[in-house]
C-alpha cells in the first residue's frame, strides 16, 4: 500500500505572491481550512516545501 499526505491550507493567501497561490492550486486546496489527500511523490513534497508557511500536513499509511 503506498502512503498518502492528507495537506491542509492553514493560512489566508492575502498578500502571498502569485506563485505560491499557484502552487496552493496546484495541490488542489480552494479555501481556508480545505483538506486534500495526495499521494506522497516526490513532485508533491516539492510542493510542500515551498509553501510550508501556509499548509499543514501529515503522512497518512
Amino acid at each position: 500500500m503506498s502512503k498518502s499526505l492528507r495537506i491542509t491550507l492553514v493560512r489566508s493567501l492575502i498578500g502571498v505572491t502569485e506563485k505560491h497561490r499557484q502552487n496552493v492550486r496546484g495541490l488542489g486546496l480552494r479555501h481556508t481550512h480545505h483538506s486534500v489527500v495526495r499521494p506522497d511523490t516526490p513532485e508533491i513534497r516539492g510542493m510542500i516545501k515551498k509553501i510550508p508557511y501556509l499548509l499543514r500536513w501529515e503522512e497518512l499509511s
